[in-house]
């Protein structure tokens, strides 16, 4: 019985369509390249189960020449990792195939061992390939787990003053991991008139200083705090009705203010 290409072998595991009926009968029928297709089979699960979403880098030019050195791999494999899976064999002609006689059985051993041992080279190399895709994979994994995320590191609920009763809003402080902090706000039940607009404020615990943050054109918005601003000091978070009368002070019209929670 002739057995599958090493090449053939590895293409089925990896799950490409290079399998004819008539092969895929021979692995029904042939234990041996069945175990060589179900152990390449696993090591190509284990390499895509473990490769993470997202972009991957191309990895060093010396990668590859590390995994040569470590395999003891030739020159040529290493120019041309391709090149290491031997070339389809010829399907043998049965016309043309002398009948097996007793003699040839150890000649026939010998065969399938040299077989084991090629197809035994070529698990290797895939093995190599896919550690080198977790490898890389792995790598995005630990750059992008590293990279500073955003926390929120205070709150507020906004109360409403006395002529807005049916207002009512949120506040939140959030902290990018590099020092960056924005105030985000939402705003429910007011109305707006025309000839007035929104603007959010912090205010100083003492009432005696505030900034402006900025105009809530909607329901909700983000405003950048600004670097050095002590959030200690400016606990209050306020928002105003304002009229179009180019004086940049508060109004004194507040629709809400609550005070920030560190906790």
């Amino acid at each position: 019985m002739s057995h599958l290409d090493d090449e053939k072998i590895a293409l089925i595991a990896m799950g490409e369509p290079a399998a004819s009926e008539t092969d895929m009968q021979h692995l029904a029928d042939c234990e041996s390249c069945a175990a060589e297709v179900a152990d390449m089979s696993r090591v190509a699960l284990v390499a895509r189960s473990s490769v993470v979403e997202g972009e991957l880098e191309s990895p060093p030019a010396d990668v590859w020449s590390r995994i040569h050195g470590e395999l003891g791999l030739t020159a040529a494999v290493e120019a041309d990792p391709a090149s290491a899976l031997p070339e389809p064999a010829a399907e043998p002609d049965p016309a043309s195939t002398p009948a097996p006689d007793a003699g040839d059985a150890p000649r026939r051993r010998r065969e399938r061992v040299r077989s084991r041992r090629r197809s035994s080279a070529t698990v290797w190399i895939l093995a190599a390939s896919m550690a080198l895709v977790v490898a890389v994979g792995a790598g995005v994994w630990i750059a992008g787990s590293l990279t500073p995320s955003s926390a929120v590191i205070a709150s507020a609920e906004l109360a409403a003053f006395p002529d807005h009763p049916d207002a009512v809003g949120q506040a939140q402080i959030d902290d990018d991991g590099d020092g960056r902090r924005t105030l985000s706000v939402t705003l429910e039940g007011d109305e707006l008139v025309d000839g007035e607009y929104r603007e959010v404020w912090l205010i100083r615990e003492d009432g005696q200083a505030l900034i402006s943050l900025g105009v809530l054109d909607d329901r909700s918005g983000t405003f950048r705090v600004p670097d050095g601003v002590d959030l200690d000091e400016y606990r209050l978070v306020d928002i105003s009705f304002e009229p179009v009368d180019g004086d940049p002070a508060h109004s004194g019209d507040s629709i809400v203010r609550g005070e920030l929670d560190f906790a």
